[in-house]
């Protein structure tokens, strides 16, 4: 997970997550907004990964990494925070490539047009300039290459931030705020990010020079029904994530 560089020259991604690595590794392969919503809708978006070269940019604990081994994939899986990059490591061995860096550097480890395929899923919200890390990306892929990425729902992190009571300043502009985090044991992990309008989603790959392919507001899955009904019932009326795919020409 990445962010840009806040105090002691750690970015927001590693300040957010070192407070609870082990826990959040432990969570989310089961956690219903990550197993039962995210994931099912980005997998989705994802072609046929056999043989392709794959960046899991913003690992986590390698859960999107196991996935896309298992499926054939060749991985370089990468993180800024170095304990999931230990956990990643631990759970793939020697399937795939694992590596400390930052999103909001040049990717010196990938050389122009490598990449088939790069999926950054639930990253980018702690990153402020996502302009340069589409740059990024587009220069590391190939011709007709893709990028399948997920993020909070412009329209359900308004809301979610009205409803806690933090003040949206500006709607069009990129808003930095700090939340508790529940679900994934105490101590509560206060979490930094950015809130965005759907423009400055859409415009940085646009701009970036990728064409958009398909735009996805995912529904939560009946097995999310099961396991956590009022969550469910919640996001069939209030969207919390966009997945989107764009493509290189």
């Amino acid at each position: 997970m990445e962010g840009c560089f806040d105090s002691l020259n750690k970015t927001i991604g590693e300040q957010n997550y070192e407070q609870f690595a082990d826990r959040y590794a432990e969570a989310a392969e089961t956690k219903p907004h990550n197993a039962y919503y995210e994931r099912p809708a980005t997998l989705s978006l994802l072609p046929d990964v056999t043989g392709l070269k794959v960046l899991d940019a913003g690992c986590g604990p390698g859960i999107y990494t196991e996935w896309l081994v298992q499926h054939g994939a060749k991985v370089v899986a990468v993180d800024v925070t170095p304990r999931f990059v230990e956990i990643t490591r631990q759970r793939v061995g020697d399937r795939a490539e694992v590596l400390i860096a930052d999103l909001n550097q040049r990717l010196k480890f990938a050389a122009d047009r490598t990449f088939d395929l790069v999926v950054c899923p639930l990253v980018l919200d702690y990153v402020e300039d996502w302009r340069s890390v589409f740059r990024e990306y587009f220069r590391i892929l190939k011709s007709d290459g893709i990028v399948v990425f997920s993020c909070g729902n412009p329209l359900g992190d308004y809301l979610f931030l009205t409803r806690l009571g933090i003040e949206i300043k500006q709607y069009s502009a990129v808003q930095r705020f700090e939340v508790e985090w529940s679900g994934f044991g105490d101590p509560k992990p206060k979490m930094t990010g950015f809130r965005r309008p759907f423009q400055e989603i859409i415009n940085p790959v646009i701009e970036a020079g990728f064409h958009i392919d398909k735009v996805l507001e995912p529904q939560p899955t009946e097995e999310f029904r099961r396991v956590a009904p009022q969550d469910y019932e919640r996001l069939r009326r209030r969207p919390g994530f966009i997945c989107i795919r764009a493509k290189k020409f």
